[in-house]
Parts: C-alpha cells; sequence; structure tokens
C-alpha cells in the first residue's frame, strides 16, 4: 500500500467492516466559516449551562490543535435508529437511548479502526473522538461528504435521515480529501413549525438553552415553570425535530446488538414509569444514556411532565 488513495479506500472499507453506515475524510485545519458561527452562538448565551461549549476554543475550531502533526479528519456515522418503539402509554425517551452508551460502543470500534489502518499502513498517530471532546463533529462529517447541517443543526442525508452518531479518528496521515454535500432542506420548515419550545430560533441556529433535550439532561437544576406543558411526554431528550424531518422517512433499522433496548424498556407504561424505583432503574438502563441524569433526575422530569 503506497498511494494516498489506497490508504482511503482501506480505511473507508474497514470502516464499513466495523459496522458504521458511511465514512468521509477531510484535511485538517482551522473551520473558518464556523469560527463566527460558534462565536455569535457563544455570546447570544445559546449554550445555556454547557459551560463546556466555552472552553478550548481555538481546539474546537482547528484540530491540529487536538492532535500533534494531524493532517485528515476521518467523520465516521453509526446508525440507531431502532427497529421497535416504546408503549405509547409511556413518557419518552430519545431512541439514541434505547441501548448501551453509545461512548464505548464507538469508542472500542474506534480503536479497533485505528488499530487496522496502523497495522496494515504503518507507523499512524491518532485519536478517537466521540462527542467528548472540543470537536465540531457535524461540521466536519458535513466537511467529508457525509450529509449537510439541516434547519434543526443536525446533520441529514437523502439516504438515510439524521439518526445516527458520528464519531472522528484524526490522525497524521494525509489522505484522499471529499467534497461537502449540499443542502436539501429547501423551503421545508416541518422541524421549526413542531419544535414545542421554539428552541429552533432561525434556520440552522438552535437556541440549546431553550431545547427539551437541553432541560431533560444537560440542566441540573429545576426546570423553569415557563416551560410546564410543553414538553410533549418527553422525559430524556428529545426527537421532535427529528421524527418530522422527510427524510427520515428513509431511516433504517440498525444492526448493532449492543443498541437493542431492554425490553423493559418498551413495554414500560407510564405507570411502571411513576413507580420506578432506584433498583429497577439500576436494571433497565444499566450502560445506558440514562445514567446521565441518574435515577433523581430521571425522577425531576417525570414529576415535571406530571
Amino acid at each position: 500500500m503506497q498511494s494516498k488513495s489506497k490508504y482511503t479506500q482501506f480505511i473507508k472499507s474497514e470502516a464499513i467492516r466495523l459496522g458504521f453506515l458511511s465514512c468521509g475524510v477531510s484535511k485538517a485545519g482551522f473551520l473558518e466559516e464556523e469560527a463566527p458561527r460558534l462565536e455569535k452562538w457563544l455570546k447570544k448565551n445559546q449554550n445555556g449551562q454547557m459551560s463546556y461549549m466555552e472552553n478550548h476554543f481555538d481546539k474546537r475550531l482547528n484540530p491540529t490543535l487536538l492532535v500533534e502533526g494531524a493532517k485528515s479528519v476521518v467523520s465516521l456515522l453509526l446508525n440507531y435508529y431502532p427497529g421497535q418503539k416504546q408503549n405509547e402509554d409511556a413518557y419518552k425517551i430519545s431512541k439514541y437511548a434505547y441501548g448501551a452508551d453509545y461512548h464505548y460502543v464507538i469508542k472500542d470500534k474506534l480503536k479497533e479502526l485505528l488499530f487496522s489502518i496502523q497495522e496494515t499502513i504503518g507507523e499512524v498517530s491518532g485519536r478517537a473522538f466521540v462527542d467528548s471532546a472540543p470537536v465540531l463533529d457535524k461540521a466536519w462529517a458535513a466537511k467529508s461528504g457525509l450529509g449537510w447541517i439541516g434547519k434543526n443543526s443536525n446533520l441529514l442525508t437523502q439516504k438515510v435521515g439524521s439518526f445516527y452518531f458520528i464519531a472522528e479518528l484524526i490522525i497524521d496521515l494525509e489522505l484522499d480529501y471529499d467534497y461537502a454535500a449540499t443542502d436539501h432542506c429547501g423551503t421545508c420548515t416541518a422541524c421549526i413549525d413542531a419544535c414545542p419550545t421554539q428552541a429552533i430560533v432561525d434556520p440552522y441556529i438552535v437556541d440549546g438553552s431553550k431545547c427539551i433535550s437541553y432541560f431533560t439532561i444537560e440542566l441540573k437544576e429545576n426546570i423553569p415553570q415557563e416551560m410546564k406543558g410543553k414538553f410533549a411526554d418527553w422525559a430524556f431528550g428529545c426527537d421532535i425535530c427529528q421524527d418530522v424531518c422527510p427524510w427520515n422517512k428513509f431511516s433504517k433499522q440498525h444492526n448493532e446488538p449492543l443498541f437493542s433496548p431492554n425490553p423493559d424498556l418498551l413495554s414500560m407504561t407510564r405507570k411502571d414509569w411513576d413507580e420506578i424505583t432506584e433498583e429497577t432503574f439500576k436494571v433497565v438502563f444499566k450502560d445506558s444514556p440514562l445514567e446521565r441524569t441518574k435515577f433523581l433526575g430521571l425522577k425531576r422530569n417525570m414529576d415535571f411532565l406530571k
């Protein structure tokens, strides 16, 4: 293996072998277009109490400050769209939280991918990122042709919609780079019209501090009373702006066993949720993203919905 295109092809085929939906590559460097957008968003406090968004501003925009000698950002998508749905008479949780915490699932796949690259290509240094470091995942995925950032600020693709996780490998290897995808939102405003808290303040701009996911996951104190009656039964996260997106008609069921839901989660009724004990919570949501809110956080959210 000697040429850039051979290396690139190898990495993409390995990514598919490991179960990723797709893989795109872009040149590591400063995200010029994103810089003013991020600055404006932070100045307006649209990050709410997510103060970590203010940290490492330069690193967030330039992966060469995160990984020494970085030349390429390999962006990857992993499908999580479930084949089954929760009981209709229940508090709702985001589909991404049905199974095991994606951080662990994807980290393992990325480690294996980096190992394959090193074993086949030679000395390649890099770091894996899964939503846990100052990396603008969606911007890199869009730059590498995996989709476009929609009006709800999620990455969208024509073939499979938006129910997938985004991750990166930032490596010091030069590769063939992909082209950014074009925007296919058109005149559609389904996501903007459907958001019950009007968190999508303008097309492509989400005020994070108004989002149901922010209130039910990130906010550590009591949910403001003026939000009462606006959550449409969402107790952890929210999928409304994705559920109404026409491109999600093309979502296909994932094939990752670790994302399969605990059967108890699917059968739970509203009454079961109301009566959940900490012991049951620990069994049903073991290794799940819901561990982030902890039992008391979930109870707070459900009490707010009553």
